[in-house]
C-alpha cells in the first residue's frame, strides 16, 4: 500500500517503504519513463528474500505521484524529490540505489548533488544525455506531442512495450506483458510529459559529472539489457568515465559492465533471473 509525503512545493509524492525483512538494508529502486514503481514487484522478492528492505516511489506524474502546475521538471528537481522523500523518512544512509532508463540517470545526479549518502550504485540502461546534447533528433517531444493529440497514452505505452521488449518477447510472455501494461497505465499525461522535458532538455548531460560518482559512493556498476540499441556500446564508455573518476578519488575500484541476456531496455523484468542473480550478489558483498 503507498503511502505519501508532500513535498515543499506542495506536489505529493507517493512512496512505499518495506516493514521487513526488519532492520535489512534499504535498496532505492527508480522507475524509468512510463512506469510507476509497480514495475519492480519480481525483482522486490528478489531483495526481500535476500534480506534487504526496498524503498519505491513513484516520479512527477507517475501512480499517485502529482504533477506541478508547470511541466518543467527536470533532472535536479526530481533528485531533489528523492532527497525531500529521504529526509520525510529519517533516512541518512542508502545501501543502495538501483535504477534503470531514467532512474539510473537519476541516480548519477543525485549521488553528485547529495554526495556520501548512497553507498552502492546500480546504473542500468540509460542514456548520458539528452539526445539533442548528443547530437541527435529530439525523439522526446514529437511523443507527447502524439500524445496529446489524442489525448490518452495507449498508443504510447503500446509502442514502448514494442520497443522495450520486441514484439516476439510480448507473445511469448502475455501474462506478464499485461501486468507491465496495466503498470503503465498509472502514468498520467501530465507525468509523461513533466518526464519527457527532463529527458530532452539541454540541461541533461550526465557527461560532465560521471566523473563525481567515484567520490559520492563507495562503489558503482553498470548493467545493460544486450538487445537495448547501442547502449551496450555507450554505456561502456560510461563505466571508463566512471572507473577513471574512482581513480581519481583514490580509489581502485573496478567498475563491471553486466551485459543481460537477451534482455532490452528494462532488463529486470525480461531479464529477471540473471539481473537478480547479478545484482542481489553485487549488493550482498562486503
Amino acid at each position: 500500500m503507498a503511502s505519501k509525503i508532500s513535498l515543499p512545493d506542495s506536489r505529493t509524492l507517493s512512496y512505499v517503504l518495506d516493514e521487513t525483512p526488519k532492520g535489512g538494508p534499504i535498496v532505492l529502486l527508480s522507475n524509468s519513463l512510463c512506469a510507476p514503481f509497480g514495475a519492480w514487484d519480481h525483482f522486490v522478492k528478489m531483495l526481500n528474500s535476500n534480506g534487504f528492505r526496498t524503498l519505491r516511489y513513484d516520479q512527477v506524474g507517475h501512480g499517485q505521484s502529482s504533477s506541478p502546475p508547470e511541466l518543467n521538471t527536470t533532472f535536479d528537481s526530481m533528485a531533489a524529490d528523492v532527497y525531500a522523500l529521504l529526509q520525510a523518512l529519517n533516512i541518512s544512509s542508502l545501501h543502495g540505489w538501483v535504477g534503470v532508463s531514467m532512474g539510473a540517470a537519476k541516480g548519477v545526479c543525485f549521488v553528485s548533488k547529495y554526495p556520501k549518502i548512497v553507498r552502492k550504485l546500480v546504473i542500468c540502461d540509460t542514456i548520458s544525455a539528452s539526445p539533442v546534447n548528443l547530437g541527435g533528433a529530439d525523439v522526446f517531444g514529437p511523443r507527447v506531442v502524439a500524445a496529446r493529440e489524442v489525448g490518452h497514452l495507449e498508443d504510447a505505452i503500446q509502442s514502448t512495450l514494442d520497443r522495450w521488449f520486441g514484439k516476439a518477447w510480448l507473445e511469448e510472455n502475455p501474462k506478464e506483458a499485461d501486468r507491465v501494461r496495466n503498470v503503465m497505465r498509472g502514468t498520467t499525461l501530465d507525468g509523461f510529459e513533466a518526464c519527457c522535458h527532463a529527458l530532452r532538455s539541454s540541461s541533461f548531460d550526465l557527461r560532465p559529472i560521471l566523473k563525481d560518482v567515484g567520490s559520492s559512493v563507495e562503489d558503482a556498476l553498470c548493467v545493460v539489457g544486450e538487445k537495448d540499441a547501442n547502449l551496450p556500446q555507450t554505456m561502456d564508455e560510461m563505466r571508463e568515465e566512471i572507473e577513471a573518476g574512482f581513480r581519481a578519488s583514490g580509489k581502485d575500484n573496478i567498475i563491471r559492465l553486466e551485459v543481460i541476456k537477451n534482455a532490452g531496455h528494462v532488463c529486470f523484468i525480461d531479464g529477471l533471473e540473471q539481473f537478480s542473480e547479478i545484482v542481489v550478489r553485487w549488493l550482498t558483498k562486503h
